[in-house]
């Protein structure tokens, strides 16, 4: 079993692994509860989000929820701030690529969206749309809002015309992720083309 190390005044001090392992724990904690917490808003919605659900659903002890998130919010901010760093992970590489691939992906990811299950995209949603009644979540409508911005600052100079745009991209995301006949890469494509043209 690893052992604190001694000083060589005899003094304590922390053992590297054990604090590594300690906070793996924590990460893999952490991850399980904003997984579960997701699943619980996929079943019953956003208002059924509660520490003892959430708790149930992972299959640990209320207490682990209430150490990790002390409160139903920050559980929710933990939630969105997950879902908006996947989709800003993928903004991020398009900004790598030169101007045409890039629209190209953004086409690809809108209408990749409707290969999520619609529970799950549904539930994203509810989050965002949460956020806006609590302060504590809007900074993560901010950073999806500056992410889709800066990309589409390539192809729009105009802030109007950029924000009409990236308003017209996520009212695609929505009809691509819950529309009955959701668009293709190709239709998508076509659409910021439009976009891209009409402001210019």
């Amino acid at each position: 079993m690893a052992r604190a190390a001694g000083t060589a005044h005899g003094d304590l001090v922390p053992d590297p692994s054990i604090q590594d392992g300690r906070r793996r724990k924590g990460e893999k904690r952490r991850r399980l509860l904003r997984e579960a917490t997701m699943r619980v808003i996929e079943d019953s919605g956003v208002a059924a989000v509660t520490q003892r659900a959430v708790a149930r659903e992972a299959g640990l002890p209320p207490s682990a929820v209430m150490y990790y998130f002390p409160s139903v919010e920050e559980m929710l901010v933990a939630a969105l701030t997950a879902c908006n760093d996947s989709y800003l992970e993928e903004l991020d590489k398009l900004c790598s690529m030169d101007d045409a691939s890039a629209l190209e992906g953004l086409a690809s990811l809108i209408a990749g969206s409707t290969t999520t299950t619609r529970a799950h995209i549904v539930a994203e949603y509810e989050l965002f749309l949460k956020a806006a009644r609590r302060p504590e979540m809007r900074p993560q409508i901010a950073r999806w809002m500056d992410a889709l911005d800066a990309l589409m600052a390539r192809y729009i100079d105009d802030p109007v015309e950029r924000a009409g745009a990236t308003a017209a991209i996520d009212g695609l995301f929505l009809r691509a992720c819950i529309g009955e006949n959701p668009p293709d890469a190709g239709v998508v494509l076509h659409v910021l083309q439009s976009l891209i043209r009409r402001a210019g």
